[in-house]
C-alpha cells in the first residue's frame, strides 16, 4: 500500500495540536483576525475552509502525477478556486445568513496561504488517503483554533458564546474584544500560552 495505516492517524493529530496552523504554523492569519468576532464565524469560516482543503488535497493528489512542475501552482489554484466557488455556492443557499457575514473572506479562501502550502508540501507528494486526512486534520485545527478565538472575543465582547447569553444583563462587556484591536489582543494571549506549554513539554 501506498500510505500506511498510521499516517491519516498521524496526519489527524499533526493538524489538531502539533502542527497546528493557527497556534504553530502560524497561517492564515488574515481570516483569523477578520472573522472571529463570534464564535459561529469562527466555526463557519474553518468549516468552510476545512471543505475546500480535503477536497483540493484529494483532487490534487490524485492528479500528481499528470501535473507538469512548471505550471503546478496555477493548476493548484484553479483546483482550490472551484471548490470554494462550489463551497460558497452551497453556503448562500443553505446558510444565507452566514456567508452574508462572512462576506469576501469566502472567496478570499482561494488565496489562504494554509491550502495552497498543504497542496504544495504534501497533497502534491503523498497518496489520496493520507492527503485526505491531512486535510481533515489541519482543517479541524484551523476550524477549532478559530472557534476558540472567537468564543474568547464574544465572551468578553458581548457576553455571549454562540449567540446565548452567558453572564446576563448585568454584564459590561469590553467592546474593544469585537473590535480588530481585540483580535490581536486574543490572539497574542493565546499564542503567549501556547508558546509556555510548549517550553514546558521540551
Amino acid at each position: 500500500m501506498e500510505v500506511k495505516i498510521l499516517n491519516p492517524i498521524k496526519n489527524l493529530k499533526n493538524g489538531l495540536v502539533k502542527e497546528n496552523p493557527i497556534f504553530f504554523q502560524l497561517l492564515g492569519m488574515c481570516p483569523t483576525l477578520a472573522v472571529t468576532t463570534s464564535a459561529s464565524n469562527g466555526m463557519g469560516m474553518g468549516l468552510a475552509t476545512t471543505a475546500v482543503l480535503v477536497c483540493s488535497n484529494t483532487v490534487i493528489s490524485l492528479l500528481r502525477k499528470f501535473i507538469p512542475s512548471k505550471i503546478r501552482i496555477p493548476v493548484f489554484i484553479v483546483v482550490i478556486a472551484s471548490f470554494v466557488t462550489i463551497v460558497g455556492m452551497l453556503m448562500e443557499g443553505y446558510v444565507p445568513a452566514l456567508f452574508n457575514t462572512l462576506g469576501l473572506f469566502i472567496p478570499l479562501i482561494v488565496v489562504n496561504c494554509l491550502i495552497l502550502a498543504r497542496a504544495e508540501a504534501y497533497a502534491s507528494k503523498n497518496g489520496v488517503l493520507g492527503s485526505a486526512f491531512d486535510g481533515i486534520g489541519m482543517g479541524l485545527g484551523f476550524t477549532w483554533a478559530l472557534t476558540l478565538l472567537g468564543s474568547i472575543r464574544e465572551l468578553l465582547g458581548a457576553g455571549s458564546i454562540f449567540g446565548f447569553n452567558v453572564f446576563g444583563a448585568s454584564f459590561k462587556p469590553a467592546l474593544i474584544m469585537i473590535l480588530p484591536p481585540g483580535a490581536f489582543l486574543a490572539l497574542g494571549i493565546l499564542l503567549a500560552i501556547n508558546n509556555v506549554i510548549k517550553s514546558k513539554n521540551k
